[in-house]
């Protein structure tokens, strides 16, 4: 059984994860191209699938602690320093993505999408393209939270269940 549940859990770190990690670093270039050419539908539209995947997949993750959760248990390791360390590392990721990321690609699309929408004689609606920096920080800090989870999950310092 714990073969399967690590299994599980492996699968759905490099399914779910991966997705949101490459469509978020992706998100602000795409915005700024977004913003450099008003007007063009099919910018807007990347703008919008690169949302809809983190989104989507950041539900799926949900799958990940689960699985991961019920590995350690089966491990009896649940009390191990590296766990717990990755444990606080996810947390702090998924707040990241949840409280950080998210609802600035939200934002950033609604503006993209009034911008579009604006009639040609109104005044043009405006994207402040600093805020995709301040963006592509937070999914920065989101990735290497993601990469250092991931290192401990392989070296595992200090654990006796081999590795």
């Amino acid at each position: 059984m714990t073969k399967f549940l690590l299994t599980v859990h492996i699968l759905a770190a490099i399914l779910a994860i991966g997705p949101v990690a490459v469509a978020a670093s992706m998100f602000p270039p795409t915005v700024r191209r977004a913003l450099a050419a008003p007007g063009d539908a099919q910018a807007l539209a990347s703008v919008r699938l690169l949302y809809r995947i983190c989104r989507v997949y950041a539900v799926v993750g949900v799958a990940v602690p689960v699985f991961g959760f019920a590995t350690a248990s089966t491990m009896h390791i649940l009390g191990d320093t590296w766990l717990i360390v990755s444990i606080v590392l996810t947390t702090l990721a998924a707040g990241a993505l949840i409280a950080l990321i998210l609802p600035r690609q939200d934002a950033l699309l609604t503006e993209l999408d009034a911008a579009a929408a604006a009639p040609p004689s109104g005044p043009p609606a405006t994207v402040d393209a600093r805020r995709t920096v301040r963006l592509a920080m937070f999914t920065g800090v989101f990735n290497l939270l993601w990469a250092a989870v991931t290192v401990l999950m392989i070296l595992r310092p200090g654990s006796t269940t081999g590795g």
